[in-house]
C-alpha cells in the first residue's frame, strides 16, 4: 500500500472508510442565510427611507381641491457574488487501480466521486463559519437591538440568577415592527437552555424544573415554528495545516431572534428580511485533465460555487452576547 496517493489500494479493501465529517443535519447555514438567485455577479437592493411607511400626510381632500401627492424615494445598495472553490488532484494510476478494483467487485470506490464529496462538505463547511460569523457579528445589528450578557448571574448558565424567558422576550419586543420568528444559536448554548428551571417551569406549569425541555417546547414557549429553531452543531478545524486537530463550535455563546422571509424571498418583490445568501446559479463541480500530477498525469476534481452573504435589514433582528459562560 501506497502512502502518498490520495486513493490507497488494497486488494483487501473493505467498505469501511474512516471519514469524519459534519453531518449535512447539523448545518444551518441554508436556513439561517437563506438563498436568492441574483442574474450577475454585481446585483443591487433597494432601502427605503424609514419616515415614509409611517409618516402620515395630510390625507383629506376638499370638495374641490386637489389630492396630496407623495413620491417614495429608495437609494439602491451593491454588492457582487464572491468565488468560492477548491481543487483535488487525483494521479490516473489512482483512478485506474480504483476502476480494477470495482470490476473485481471488490470495491466501490471511486476516487473522483469520493474528492467531489470531500470537497462539498469543506464547501458547505466554509459556508457555515461564514453564516455564524455574520449572524454572530454584533456590527449586524441596529443601536439598540443587541444586549451583552456581561455580568456573569446574567448569563443563562447561571441557573440560579438568570430569567432567559425575560431576556429573550425582551429582545422578541425590541425589533422594528417584524416580531423574530427564528431564532438562531449554537449548541453550547442549548445545551444549557433546554435545562434551564425557569424554562422548565414556564413549559410544565411550575410542576418541576428538573429534566429538560424540548426543542417543540422551547418553540411553543416563544411562538415561533419549530423549524425555525435553528441550533448548529458544526464543528471546525482551528489549528494550522500540519498541526494537530484543534476542533471547536463553529457557532458560539450567542443567541440570535432574526425575522427571515423565507416564503416571499424568492418573488423579490418588497420583501423585509434581515439576510440573505446571494447565490449566482447552480453550484459548480467536474474534473479536468492535468498532465502535471505525477509521472502519468491525472485530473483534478473541482467544487466551487459564486455567493455572498448579505445583511440587508439590521432592525429585524436581536443579538444576545454572551448568552452562557
Amino acid at each position: 500500500m501506497s502512502h502518498n496517493r490520495p486513493f490507497p489500494t488494497s486488494a483487501t479493501l473493505t467498505a469501511i472508510a474512516i471519514a469524519y465529517r459534519n453531518p449535512d443535519a447539523d448545518l444551518i447555514h441554508a436556513r439561517a442565510l437563506p438563498e436568492l438567485q441574483v442574474l450577475s455577479e454585481k446585483f443591487k437592493w433597494q432601502e427605503f427611507p424609514l419616515g415614509q411607511a409611517f409618516t402620515v400626510p395630510d390625507l383629506e381632500v376638499g370638495r374641490r381641491g386637489r389630492v396630496g401627492r407623495i413620491e417614495f424615494r429608495a437609494e439602491d445598495r451593491d454588492s457582487s457574488t464572491k468565488d468560492y472553490g477548491q481543487d483535488s488532484e487525483i494521479p490516473n494510476s489512482d483512478i485506474r487501480e480504483a476502476a480494477v478494483a470495482r470490476a473485481a467487485r471488490q470495491s466501490t470506490y471511486d476516487p473522483r466521486a469520493a474528492a467531489t464529496s470531500l470537497l462539498t462538505d469543506l464547501l458547505n463547511l466554509g459556508r457555515e463559519v461564514r453564516c455564524a460569523d455574520v449572524v454572530q457579528n454584533p456590527d449586524n445589528y441596529a443601536a439598540g437591538r443587541k444586549i451583552v450578557l456581561a455580568n456573569a448571574n446574567d448569563k443563562f448558565s447561571k441557573y440560579d440568577t438568570s430569567d432567559p424567558f425575560a431576556v429573550i422576550s425582551e429582545g422578541f419586543d425590541k425589533t422594528l415592527v417584524y416580531r423574530p420568528n427564528h431564532i438562531v444559536m449554537g449548541q453550547p448554548v442549548w445545551s444549557k437552555l433546554k435545562r434551564h428551571p425557569r424554562l422548565i417551569k414556564a413549559v410544565k406549569g411550575g410542576l418541576t424544573e428538573d429534566g429538560a425541555i424540548t426543542k417543540a417546547q422551547f418553540a411553543e414557549l416563544f411562538e415561533i415554528p419549530v423549524e425555525n429553531l435553528l441550533i448548529g452543531l458544526a464543528q471546525v478545524n482551528l489549528a494550522k495545516r500540519g498541526q494537530d486537530p484543534a476542533l471547536a463550535r463553529v457557532w458560539g455563546k450567542s443567541m440570535s431572534l432574526l425575522y427571515l422571509n423565507r416564503a416571499k424571498q424568492a418573488s423579490n418583490d418588497g420583501v423585509i428580511t434581515w439576510g440573505f445568501t446571494a447565490a449566482l446559479g447552480t453550484r459548480l463541480a467536474g474534473s479536468i485533465e492535468d498532465k502535471d500530477i505525477g509521472l502519468h498525469g491525472g485530473e483534478r476534481v473541482r467544487v466551487g460555487e459564486q455567493v455572498r452573504e448579505i445583511v440587508c435589514a439590521k432592525d429585524v433582528g436581536y443579538l444576545i452576547e454572551e448568552a452562557v459562560a
